[in-house]
């Protein structure tokens, strides 16, 4: 299966989650990912700014209408739901609150899924919330693959755990080992053309 992109989920120790992940993808990583960290409404840019310091690839704060772009991290903006559109551009919302968060995990996940189907990689990191559950078994239920970092290597384990309860998860790993499976799942760029 050739996979179009990876959506990850993370809320409370989120930034020390994805300071481990981001910088371990390769520098010829294939796939857009798309990030959504629970933030304060009026929180600064300082998540894509640090990732993008520390990471082999380009991380930016994500834009309305914006195309997905191979192998670009793209971080929800505070106070915006982040969404996938049937083209696969994306689109930012003010619409409510979702699992009491905007950005919410599962607006970005049941919008990724409906666009790409079972060619979809859907991540549950650390969180103190059940924020993603839904949205990851929406996309078990399209055939894409699951992801949730184990509870007892999360800083908060009660959304990873919610997730595992919600859905048949097709890889429970630790922190540290997801950005290698997802290296060596992926590979470089020029084994995604075939």
């Amino acid at each position: 299966m050739a996979f179009k992109a990876v959506v990850i989920g993370v809320s409370s120790g989120g930034l020390e989650a994805l300071k481990v992940l981001v910088p371990g993808l390769r520098p010829d990583f294939a796939l857009p990912v798309l990030i959504v960290q629970h933030l304060a409404p009026h929180a600064d840019s300082y998540l894509p700014v640090c990732l993008n310091a520390l990471s082999p690839l380009t991380v930016k704060e994500a834009e309305d209408k914006e195309s997905l772009r191979p192998g670009v991290v793209y971080v929800a903006p505070p106070d915006y739901h982040l969404l996938v559109e049937p083209d696969a551009t994306l689109s930012l919302s003010v619409d409510p609150k979702v699992n009491f968060s905007r950005p919410s995990v599962d607006v970005l996940f049941e919008t990724a899924s409906d666009a790409f189907g079972p060619e979809l990689i859907g991540i549950v990191l650390t969180g103190a919330n059940h924020d993603g559950a839904a949205g990851l078994a929406r996309i078990k239920r399209r055939d894409g693959l699951a992801i949730v970092q184990s509870p007892e290597s999360a800083q908060a384990p009660a959304m990873p755990q919610a997730a595992i309860d919600a859905t048949a998860v097709d890889h429970v790993l630790s922190l540290h080992e997801i950005a290698p499976f997802l290296n060596h799942l992926i590979g470089p760029c020029h084994e995604q053309s075939s």
